[in-house]
């Protein structure tokens, strides 16, 4: 952004006063303007012993295989933009949400929170962002075509806590750092 949100003069990077952090500010009426992480929204779908994945029509990661998650929108909870993101990915219906993971991905500036839910009437179908959409068991997930890092891990969750919990209610909440290089666990 080259130009102030707020007067439309030129604004420059700098570090205004009492802050710590370079800054887009106005030097004409003193506007700064906050670059803040975004949010992803999005639901692991369940369907029986199988989940829902979606493959990307868009990039990045064109082809690869996702779980229904996008940008959260201004005026929506966190839920109701999973909910939303599902119906727009896999037309499908994502209904009793749990909150399951929370990712922190701050190279990227994003935070990944995604939801644990069953698919109504276990419909779907294609939305526009993807090529295709199926349900997969556990030894049919497409691992080397996964398309981000958190999918992978919020997968790996949930068929381990399967293993352990009959009742995906009764799963934890799983939140982690997602470095370059590594994921560190954060309890």
């Amino acid at each position: 952004m080259a130009y102030c949100l707020q007067c439309g003069h030129a604004a420059e990077r700098k570090i205004p006063e009492g802050d710590h952090n370079l800054r887009l500010v106005c030097p004409n009426c003193d506007y700064i303007h906050y670059e803040n992480p975004k949010v992803i929204c999005g639901a692991l779908v369940v369907h029986e012993d199988k989940v829902l994945l979606c493959r990307r029509a868009i990039e990045p990661r064109y082809g690869y295989w996702t779980l229904p998650a996008g940008f959260m929108e201004i005026g929506e909870t966190v839920a109701e933009g999973a909910a939303r993101e599902t119906i727009e990915e896999a037309a499908a219906t994502a209904v009793e949400p749990h909150l399951y993971c929370i990712y922190d991905i701050p190279d990227i500036g994003q935070i990944y929170m995604l939801y644990l839910t069953t698919l109504q009437e276990g419909k779907y179908g294609v939305g526009p962002e993807s090529l295709e959409c199926a349900l997969f068991t556990e030894a049919e997930i497409p691992w080397d075509d996964l398309a981000f890092e958190a999918v992978r891990r919020t997968l790996r969750h949930y068929f381990a806590d399967r293993q352990q919990h009959s009742d995906h209610s009764t799963f934890a909440i799983h939140q982690e750092y997602i470095g370059k290089d590594k994921s560190i666990k954060r309890y």
